[in-house]
C-alpha cells in the first residue's frame, strides 16, 4: 500500500505529494521518499543527492534555481519544520505553460511535498521562523550547469505571500528574463 496520494497541478509533470503519516502515542512515522511509489508520479531515476536547508527568518527567499542538461534534475521537496511557500516555474522549451508558475504551501503540519520535474526552476519563501527543508535530487549539483531566475522578475509576477526579508547575494544577482531566453530542452 502506497504511503502517498499524488495530485496533478496545472503545470504538466509538477505534482503535489500528500504523505500519510502513521501515528500513535509515541508520535508518528512518515515516509519521505519511496521510489516504487513515486514512479507513477514521474520519478524515474535514483536519488543522486539529498539536501537540507535551514532558514532562520520568516520571509527568506531561496532560489529560483535550476540545472541545465545533462545535470537537469527532479526534486522532491519536503519541509520538516516550519512552513514554506514552495514555487516551481516551468522553463521547458516549447512547453504550453512556459514561464508559468505554481506555488504550494508545504510544512510540518500538512505533510505535503512538491515533486518538481526536470525543466523547472525552483525556489521557496519561508512562512515561519526556523524552516527546515529537505529535498531529494535526481542529479548531482554541477556549478557549470547551474542557472537561476530572479525571484522578483516582473515577467514571472510571482505573488510572494510575505515581503522578502532576505535572499542570498547570488540569488539577488540573477538577470531578468530576456526575449532571448527560450528555456531548457529536456527529454
Amino acid at each position: 500500500m502506497s504511503r502517498f496520494t499524488i495530485a496533478d497541478t496545472p503545470l504538466t509533470g509538477l505534482k503535489v505529494v500528500q504523505r500519510r503519516p502513521l501515528g500513535d502515542s509515541r508520535g508518528f512515522f512518515s515516509r519521505l521518499f519511496c521510489n516504487q511509489d513515486l514512479i507513477a508520479a514521474g520519478w524515474t531515476r535514483p536519488i543522486a543527492q539529498l539536501n537540507h536547508s535551514y532558514s532562520a527568518a520568516r520571509g527568506t527567499v531561496r532560489g529560483l534555481h535550476f540545472q541545465r542538461p545533462p545535470f537537469a534534475e527532479m526534486k522532491l521537496v519536503n519541509c520538516l519544520e516550519g512552513e514554506i511557500w514552495d514555487v516551481a516555474v516551468d522553463i521547458r522549451a516549447g512547453s504550453p505553460t512556459f514561464l508559468q508558475w505554481h506555488a504550494q504551501r508545504i510544512g510540518a503540519d500538512n505533510a505535503l511535498s512538491l515533486l518538481v520535474p526536470e525543466g523547472f526552476a525552483h525556489g521557496f519563501q519561508t512562512l515561519s521562523d526556523k524552516a527546515h527543508v529537505v529535498y531529494c535530487c535526481s542529479a548531482p549539483y554541477s556549478a557549470e550547469s547551474e542557472g537561476g531566475l530572479l525571484a522578483t522578475d516582473p515577467k514571472l509576477a510571482i505573488r510572494w505571500p510575505l515581503p522578502i526579508s532576505s535572499t542570498s547575494p547570488r540569488d539577488a544577482q540573477h538577470p531578468l528574463i530576456s526575449a532571448q531566453f527560450v528555456g531548457l530542452s529536456v527529454l
